[in-house]
């Protein structure tokens, strides 16, 4: 859904020198989550953590995925109000409930009766109109869904949907890093559907790791915009470029951000999102919200939060392709 990244991964499995340990690259790669993944972590023998990495897919979807008809999260959309959500959900909750605070409303994984309405979602897609919109606003809003002391969901109206595709993937590559981490591995890089955490380097090359950012104006094929190393730290994008529906009867085009303050579809100028931050949840988050804002309002957002850095690909007024990009993400591309 979100692929404006391509990874670069190193060499195959070998041994630095006869005086030096051994540097073993391990590899997993699969489908998961409506995408597919691709993680590297290095080590000083061969290991194989699939069986813990099915397990860290199926709880997340368990817990968050809205198109299984019996995770947690379906049962909530459906009206079960006595579910007690394991600490996935509730770090997934707290976490959307601060980013939703921080960016005055663009983040809001409430926004799924909308995502549904046009056409994006598991559910049915309805004939939307401004009075349609209105109506299902009523049902928008995460000031009027509460985490209670007991772990269960309030919602103020039953026809609240949740809807956390725009953060439940980040926080699953999050959960892949707690994994390794556990596990002593120092230096991986997880990717999955384009989200990526890093740690460590490359100690096969050693060379930082490398990523490649996407053109977004390249409909046809990849080609690469930029370049970047990244150490310790997560990255996640958002774009309407590629994922879009077109009306059969009326030709209109509708991109899948849709603007929670508006409940509209958002066709602004910003063609793509790339962000960087501590965590993959939060990067996706931002990318999302970033990606519904206008781009001035994001911009100004990045002046003033030290913690996130990201590269925005955007039409100008003049109709040509320009890009933003904060210093610290511009310090990081490779010449």
């Amino acid at each position: 859904m979100k692929r404006l990244l391509v990874i670069f991964c190193g060499c195959l499995v070998f041994s630095c020198g006869v005086d030096e340990p051994q540097i073993v690259k391990n590899h997993a790669k699969g489908g998961a989550l409506g995408t597919s993944y691709n993680l590297t972590y290095l080590s000083n023998k061969p290991i194989d953590f699939q069986k813990e990495i099915d397990s860290v897919f199926t709880a997340v979807n368990q817990s968050l995925s809205t198109y299984i008809p019996h995770s947690d999260i379906s049962k909530i959309n459906k009206g079960d109000s006595t579910i007690v959500v394991d600490h996935m959900f509730q770090e997934v909750f707290t976490l959307s409930k601060e980013i939703h605070q921080k960016t005055k409303g663009y983040f809001d994984p409430t926004v799924g009766v909308l995502v549904n309405a046009w056409g994006f979602g598991p559910e049915r897609q309805i004939e939307m109109d401004s009075t349609r919109v209105d109506s299902l606003l009523n049902y928008v809003g995460f000031e009027k869904v509460t985490l209670t002391p007991k772990n269960t969901i309030k919602k103020a109206n039953p026809n609240i949907r949740f809807d956390f595709n725009a953060i439940a993937k980040g926080y699953a590559i999050d959960r892949l890093a707690v994994l390794m981490n556990s596990k002593g591995i120092q230096d991986y890089l997880l990717e999955v559907g384009g989200e990526v955490v890093v740690r460590g380097m490359n100690r096969i090359t050693n060379k930082p790791w490398s990523i490649g950012i996407e053109d977004p104006k390249v409909v046809e094929g990849r080609e690469l915009k930029h370049a970047i190393t990244l150490k310790d730290r997560a990255l996640a994008s958002s774009g309407n470029y590629r994922h879009f529906r077109i009306d059969s009867l009326t030709g209109n085009k509708y991109v899948h951000t849709v603007d929670p303050t508006t409940g509209f579809t958002k066709n602004g100028n910003t063609l793509g999102v790339n962000v960087l931050a501590a965590t993959c949840a939060e990067a996706d988050a931002y990318a999302t919200a970033f990606m519904a804002m206008d781009l001035n309002e994001a911009v100004k957002f990045l002046m003033y939060d030290s913690g996130l850095d990201a590269y925005i690909i955007y039409i100008d007024d003049k109709g040509k392709t320009d890009e933003f990009m904060t210093k610290g993400f511009r310090e990081l591309i490779v010449e």
